[in-house]
């Protein structure tokens, strides 16, 4: 599968660089996601420009995907779906499950916002 991979201060921009994602990609997400819940910074943004389709069951694997980076206490934001992907997902009621923002900009924030949500949650433990 490829990606490209740039790091900021408080996350990774990893971009799918791949018009169609298929079940057999799973462990390649995997491989490629996975590994930086390692890292100090663990926070990603995956970048969906390229994609024009997915697979039902890869879709259905992100949002797993997603909640485990949430369970370890780091976010997974996803951002700049094509249209025809995004309607995709929202057949499969998959959309709303996933943490999805426009732009990269935007996906940003919603890290930031959830930084300080879990900053004040262990400030309340």
């Amino acid at each position: 599968m490829q990606v490209k991979i740039d790091t900021r201060e408080k996350f990774h921009a990893i971009t799918i660089q791949e018009s169609h994602l298929t079940a057999n990609m799973t462990a390649a997400l995997d491989d490629c996601l996975l590994p930086f819940l390692q890292n100090d910074v663990k926070n990603l943004v995956v970048i969906f420009k390229d994609v024009e389709t997915i697979d039902e069951s890869t879709a259905e694997y992100l949002v797993k995907l997603q909640q485990t980076f949430y369970e370890q206490h780091a976010s997974f934001v996803i951002c700049e779906l094509q249209s025809a992907l995004e309607e995709q997902l929202d057949k499969m009621e998959l959309l709303e499950l996933l943490n999805v923002t426009p732009t990269e900009s935007e996906a940003w924030d919603i890290l930031h916002m959830e930084e300080i949500e879990r900053e004040l949650l262990r400030d309340d433990e």
